[in-house]
């Protein structure tokens, strides 16, 4: 694979996805000839409880747009209907449903339960793991989100009710439209659904000064197993916490969100500058000192990098490249004379700072033309800056700077022809984070931790062997780090979620203990109790996936 001569080319290359979503599976997706016997007990219910609902259902025996609404929110190529290098085979829905109003969803809830068969929900159809839109036990339904999306801005309570359906991209337009003064704290790429988002925490440029997108939700509106409809105060604050966090498709479907928005000045510093090592000691260096003051900075400043290696002029040797994402909530002023106290290595001139407005940051760290007027977040599902190509994914998480040796070994390894296009991203905590409980919401890496660090890798072709070559590559780069990162449970992400660390049963039939396994490395303290919530409002664990938390009776 020919590397790109950039981190910014790179990016575009990979689908910045730490901010959101969760992951895939391990094999690609078969298709459905027949139809299952529950397939028309299951239009013959939908359709008998409202007309309108049945032009909204597209099932392979139906409908010619059947293939083309599965595949619209599919993100990873790796699991489009035309890839065959996946090595094991999955099944498709039997059906898609895109409802238009909160008493579809109920209809779906209800008539899939009627009949025995069980939900997937896509928001933004970014699952690292395909587990919104595929499943490894069958038949199921997939609820399909994408008609869910409106936005509804209060500026006076510094709030906005959103549906689940809405990408980032569009939250953010409707944010911006009705106040330049006002954000959200959420993730970087504009096509991440809101719901998956908040589901698994959600975090973006401002982690350090507000926190996580799940940290800054007043209400929701959740369609539970038995189709009722509950806000905040019906659902009971157990379920309250465990939906923001907690991952998604576990307690019900949270169909709208009430977002806190936070106050933002009209212009801030935003920006992205890169630094190419001569060396990899010379990339040890300037990393080093990163980790190591990187959670210690003032609440307003956020500095992520991403590492990769890059083409060197017409040689074809590569070089390790670190590109800066600085985020700062203030005037370049002062932030040059607070990276010069702290961070000087990096070299910060005034000519590398840009200010700029929230909602003009926002398209910077997407990628977008500098020219671009906000207006082209609305066209975000159809005309994204960002390439999609396959990938895995994995996360962990540092409380101690790692040794000199550990980044050496990870600059080697990252020069490995089995890395293709790889690349790292440390997210810095402190700050907000580190003054906000571990049990506030099921998101447990707050005081205590210095940074996150996200895996990826990238290929393309559609060999199987390829594939396997650099699912190997990541799994060793894991393995390596692990005697330098968290323990006791290695710390992971749920919205990155890695089925490497252990699936539940397909029959749905997964203990406590044994989804303990993988639910502790995401939820350390707090997976019991998710599983007790879980217990309490879907008892018969109706909603579930590969990782969805499992009820736990008292």
């Amino acid at each position: 694979m020919k590397f790109p001569s950039s981190l910014l080319s790179l990016t575009r290359f990979l689908l910045l996805l730490p901010f959101f979503s969760s992951a895939w599976l391990d094999f690609s997706v078969a298709t459905n000839t027949q139809p299952q016997p529950q397939y028309h007990d299951l239009l013959h219910c939908l359709c008998s409880q409202e007309d309108a609902i049945c032009n909204l259902i597209y099932t392979a025996q139906n409908s010619t747009a059947y293939a083309s609404v599965l595949q619209f929110s599919i993100r990873n190529p790796r699991f489009s209907n035309n890839n065959a290098s996946s090595s094991s085979s999955r099944t498709k829905p039997i059906a898609i449903v895109t409802p238009t109003t909160i008493p579809q969803v109920q209809s779906t809830v209800l008539c899939s339960r009627k009949h025995g068969l069980h939900l997937r929900v896509r928001s933004g159809g970014h699952d690292f793991e395909g587990a919104s839109y595929a499943s490894l036990s069958s038949p199921f339904v997939l609820l399909d989100l994408v008609n869910l999306r409106s936005v509804t801005v209060d500026v006076p309570s510094k709030s906005a009710w959103a549906q689940s359906g809405a990408v980032l991209a569009e939250v953010y337009h409707s944010i911006a439209s009705a106040s330049r003064t006002l954000a959200f704290p959420a993730g970087l790429c504009p096509t991440v659904g809101l719901g998956g988002h908040i589901s698994g925490g959600g975090y973006g440029t401002t982690l350090r000064k507000f926190g996580m997108a799940a940290d800054n939700i007043r209400d929701a509106l959740l369609v539970d197993a038995d189709g009722r409809v509950l806000d905040r105060a019906a659902m009971g604050e157990d379920v309250f916490w465990a939906i923001r966090g907690g991952g998604g498709n576990t307690y019900g479907i949270v169909v709208s969100w009430k977002l806190k928005l936070v106050r933002v000045p009209l212009r801030l510093s935003a920006f992205t500058v890169s630094r190419t090592a001569s060396s990899d000691a010379e990339m040890t260096k300037l990393v080093d000192r990163y980790q190591r003051v990187t959670d210690k900075l003032p609440d307003d400043l956020m500095i992520l990098v991403m590492i990769g290696a890059v083409d060197q002029g017409n040689s074809t040797k590569q070089v390790l490249q670190a590109a800066f994402q600085v985020m700062y909530l203030g005037g370049k002023e002062r932030l040059l004379r607070v990276m010069n106290e702290s961070f000087p290595e990096l070299g910060l001139k005034e000519e590398d700072c840009k200010e700029m407005s929230w909602i003009e940051s926002v398209l910077h760290f997407a990628n977008y033309p500098s020219n671009s007027t906000y207006d082209v977040l609305l066209k975000s599902r159809t005309d994204s800056p960002i390439s999609f190509a396959k990938l895995k994914a994995k996360s962990d998480y540092v409380g101690t700077p790692l040794p000199e040796s550990a980044l050496q070994g990870i600059w080697s390894r990252v020069h490995q022809v089995e890395a293709g296009a790889a690349l790292l991203h440390l997210i810095p905590h402190g700050g907000m984070m580190s003054r906000i409980s571990d049990s506030s919401t099921p998101y447990p890496y707050r005081a205590g931790t210095v940074y996150k660090i996200q895996y990826y890798v990238a290929w393309s072709g559609e060999q199987k062997e390829v594939e396997e070559r650099h699912l190997g590559w990541i799994r060793k780069l894991h393995e390596f780090l692990t005697p330098f990162v968290s323990k006791n449970p290695r710390g992971a992400y749920a919205n990155s979620r890695d089925l490497d660390l252990g699936m539940n049963d397909p029959t749905g039939e997964t203990s406590y203990e044994q989804a303990r396994v993988w639910g502790e490395q995401y939820f350390k303290h707090n997976f019991e109790r998710l599983a007790r919530v879980k217990a309490a409002i879907d008892p018969s664990n109706f909603f579930r996936n590969e990782q969805s938390v499992p009820p736990l009776s008292m």
